[in-house]
């Protein structure tokens, strides 16, 4: 508010003074002007104030920290490849096949997610394989859009041996609703709101205090959603990197409250001089199951 008050006057004092000097106009233009330029001020620093009228200080730092890193624009695309490991409650563990891609344009940036998450083979002599994309588009002020894509071939096997191949569903995306988000990615623990980071799209956002997590200094984001499902996540306290922003190690909540997931990165790689995400997992506490992306960096 105190810029636009004290930085908003002293830009209106240079522009009428600059027109005073090039036309050399009386006093009654300029003064008509600044109190019609003033009026405006005064319509913006109270819309300013109804927005964050009745919110704490933690909860205006909260909204801000949010939109800061929904906000946060990619300067450049990249694709990097690896492995989707799904460990369940048994102990059995599957590994797929996984990519990330990452595109960049002038106005938003779109993050793809693939695996190769069902290889099946039947006793009667058919198999199937399936693949699985989701696509998240994000854009500055806007919701991120999500899509999903399924590709499937299937076909005769005979003594091991593929004879006949039968048919196959195209690779397409088509988009889903906010309800569908809340549902695993290729089987895994990762859901697909995971992916997106839905939860700093949430309204409820608040910095309920500072403290060193896995030796780094960091602010505890908690997102609260207004209108939790019985099956996805009523909150999520995030440990953001005071210095990065980067997020450090989250946990999220089920509809009672409940501890539900732990996620956290859990190495970096420097590639061409900068750092990248090498490792992460999430862990489901009350199954016990966990699932880790682990990507191939050169």
């Amino acid at each position: 508010m105190n810029f636009f008050f004290y930085g908003g006057a002293r830009f209106y004092r240079a522009l009428i003074e600059k027109r005073k000097r090039s036309q050399g106009s009386t006093e009654s233009r300029p003064t008509k002007f600044i109190f019609a330029l003033a009026a405006i001020l005064l319509l913006a620093v109270a819309a300013t104030a109804q927005m964050t009228s009745g919110l704490t200080d933690a909860e205006i730092q909260g909204r801000n920290l949010a939109k800061q890193l929904i906000d946060a624009k990619p300067t450049e695309g990249f694709t990097n490849t690896g492995t989707l490991q799904i460990r369940r409650p048994d102990g059995a563990t599957t590994n797929l096949s996984s990519r990330f891609d990452l595109v960049v344009t002038k106005t938003n940036w779109r993050t793809t997610y693939y695996a190769d998450f069902y290889r099946g083979n039947k006793t009667n002599g058919h198999f199937d394989d399936r693949y699985q994309a989701i696509a998240i588009n994000h854009s500055i002020g806007n919701p991120s859009m999500y899509q999903k894509s399924e590709s499937l071939t299937w076909g005769e096997k005979a003594n091991g041996e593929i004879t006949d191949v039968q048919g196959a569903m195209p690779f397409a995306f088509f988009d889903i609703s906010s309800n569908e988000i809340i549902s695993p990615f290729a089987e895994s623990d990762f859901w697909i709101c995971d992916l997106g980071l839905e939860f700093f799209h949430w309204p409820e956002q608040k910095i309920i205090k500072k403290e060193f997590a896995r030796g780094r200094g960091c602010m505890v984001l908690e997102s609260t959603n207004p209108n939790p499902s019985t099956n996805g996540y009523s909150r999520i306290d995030c440990w953001i990197d005071e210095e990065t922003l980067g997020i450090v190690q989250a946990k999220a909540y089920d509809a009672n409250g409940k501890l539900l997931k732990e996620f956290e990165p859990k190495s970096f790689k420097k590639v061409n001089g900068q750092w990248e995400l090498q490792d992460m997992e999430i862990r489901n506490v009350q199954t016990r199951s966990r699932s880790e992306i682990k990507f191939d960096l050169k």
